[in-house]
């Protein structure tokens, strides 16, 4: 498939490129700089300007698409994840901005010019947990898509109007938009970070305990990608388990004492719930923290 990835220069989007990339892909990065990345191709261009992302849509990817002579070809799919990516970065207004006019001008021009499949990415901030001023508790557990979204940051606020814009330009086309609501992003060395989540749990409070490696978004990503007929969906990104050592049993009756649980759950089981990945996607998780941190 030939796919237009806004943001793939980030923190999350360099590893779902090159996952994208050696699937077989071709994968036209668009950014504010490149990813220096072999067979990704890079196209510099702000998701605040309109008129640069119907552009960018219609462009080549690189010369080698000029010899056919055929005209520009089309992409098959657009993956959204150029953003402000949390709080305190950007005046909060700018965040706000930034991420949502931008996300409205992707889904506007891969809407217009007739791409089937657009992927973007939301965050586990919307349940209001992650950046809240105090210590709020989800409603339940685990944390399903279903849970409300009611955050109290910019940050958080921008990723629900994104999901609501991302649903009515899905009402309006027919066509599928999957929105992800990202967890922690855990990139390979930063399982060096484990011994300290274990030897003080609290620290994974505001992200429900949840992480998903980003090897493993990759993957979550790809199965978006070539997975048809689902209309508009969210799905909650993260890996099976908690990020800590600790058993469910301790960690509600240390700090969800009186949070309803719906469902029995496993010790291990995340309680930021990714059923739905595994379900309606056949996500397997691959990057496990437990074969790269011993749990003691």
């Amino acid at each position: 498939m030939r796919i237009l990835f806004t943001g793939g220069s980030g923190k999350a989007g360099k590893y779902a490129c090159r996952y994208l990339r050696d699937q077989g892909h071709r994968v036209v990065n668009v950014d504010l700089r490149p990813l220096e990345e072999p067979g990704i191709d890079n196209l510099i261009a702000d998701i605040t300007d309109s008129g640069s992302m119907f552009n960018v849509m219609t462009s080549y990817a690189g010369f080698d698409e000029l010899d056919p002579g055929t005209g520009v070809p089309r992409f098959d799919a657009v993956v959204h994840f150029a953003a402000v990516p949390r709080i305190l970065i950007q005046p909060d207004h700018e965040t706000f901005r930034i991420n949502t006019i931008g996300t409205y001008n992707v889904i506007e021009a891969a809407v217009k010019l007739g791409i089937p499949k657009i992927v973007f990415a939301s965050s586990e901030t919307t349940y209001g947990v992650c950046f809240a001023d105090g210590e709020v508790r989800p409603d339940y557990l685990p944390v399903d898509e279903e849970h409300d979204t009611n955050p109290m940051d910019s940050y958080g606020l921008s990723k629900v109007v994104n999901e609501k814009t991302a649903r009515a330009f899905q009402r309006r086309s027919g066509i599928d938009i999957y929105g992800l609501r990202i967890g922690n992003v855990i990139e390979p060395q930063d399982y060096s970070r484990f011994p300290g989540f274990f030897a003080d749990p609290v620290v994974r409070r505001r992200n429900i305990f949840c992480y998903i490696d980003a090897r493993d978004l990759g993957q979550i990503v790809d199965l978006c990608v070539k997975t048809d007929g689902l209309g508009f969906q969210i799905f909650n990104a993260g890996n099976d388990t908690n990020s800590v050592n600790l058993p469910n049993s301790a960690l509600l009756e240390r700090f969800y004492p009186d949070v309803p649980v719906t469902r029995p759950l496993d010790e291990d089981e995340a309680l930021f719930s990714n059923r739905k990945i595994r379900t309606m996607l056949g996500f397997r998780e691959q990057h496990n923290w437990r074969a790269y941190v011993a749990e003691s």
